[in-house]
């Protein structure tokens, strides 16, 4: 993420207009002075006016007057450098462009090797936002001697290609690296959203199909026959169908990231909540 920042100065809006104010408040200010000071003044002359200090005292309180009039405007000349605002640093728009990411790839497990992907990711001005270890449980997705799956869900620089970043983590240790476009919704925590969704078609079996698109990141899923054929074309594990009832599937297709076990658990569960709030009595 780019540290090249501008700095701009925040400057109030109405200068004029408050300075014109704060003119009127001194104008105020000076004329309840007067007024203050000619109220003391008569009931002075009135208690020592026949007296001998009583010339004296008003006199005094006429220079004690202008005195402060004049020290008051002294005060208020202009010149003075008027007060900044807070300065506000400023991303430059060049640099802070971003886009979401999502990469799968398989890590062999050996110490170190989670730690060389990550410096990858540095190297290129990515920041991980979350990360997913899934056991994959089969050989068909990874090879012996890679336990789980990682996924990482990164914010890159918008200018970095696909093409670059899966070859430096490659070169970090991971295998099969899929870079696919992210959502802000991809950062969501599985289990919590996996329990809304079940609640949400426990009270709506009918948005199951919507609730499991949600579930996988999916824009294509189609209700089935059981026995209906499967494009056989399909890339591996990126086609899916779960049973709902004994007349009706979902068909479920993710070209270019394979589904995992974890996910196929997740959708089947979802789709027994559905049952159950279907079929259930009471």
């Amino acid at each position: 993420m780019s540290d090249a920042h501008r700095t701009v100065h925040v400057r109030t809006g109405g200068h004029h207009l408050q300075h014109h104010a704060r003119s009127w408040r001194r104008e105020i200010l000076e004329l309840a002075a007067l007024f203050f000071a000619v109220g003391v003044a008569h009931l002075l002359a009135t208690l020592l006016g026949h007296e001998q200090p009583g010339p004296l005292v008003l006199v005094g309180l006429g220079v004690a007057l202008i005195t402060g009039t004049a020290i008051h405007k002294r005060l208020g000349l202009p010149g003075r450098k008027p007060r900044q605002g807070p300065t506000l640093p400023v991303a430059d728009d060049a640099g802070s462009a971003m886009a979401l990411w999502r990469v799968r790839m398989r890590v062999v497990e050996r110490p170190g090797r989670l730690a060389a992907v990550a410096a990858a990711f540095g190297r290129l001005r990515c920041d991980i936002l979350a990360l997913h270890i899934a056991p994959t449980g089969s050989s068909a997705i990874t090879p012996a001697g890679c336990d789980a799956l990682d996924e990482f869900v990164v914010e890159a620089p918008r200018d970095l290609a696909p093409g670059v970043l899966s070859a430096a983590l490659s070169e970090a240790g991971g295998h099969d690296v899929i870079i696919v476009p992210a959502q802000v919704k991809d950062l969501t925590d599985p289990a919590v959203q996996a329990l809304v969704l079940a609640q949400r078609v426990g009270a709506d079996p009918d948005r199951l199909p919507e609730a499991i698109a949600e579930l996988l990141r999916v824009s294509e899923v189609e209700w089935r026959r059981p026995g209906d054929t499967v494009d056989e074309g399909a890339e591996l594990n990126t086609t899916m169908v779960i049973s709902v009832n004994p007349d009706r599937a979902l068909l479920i297709r993710r070209p270019g990231l394979p589904f995992t076990p974890t996910e196929a658990a997740r959708a089947t569960a979802l789709t027994a909540a559905a049952r159950h709030a279907r079929y259930s009595t009471g």
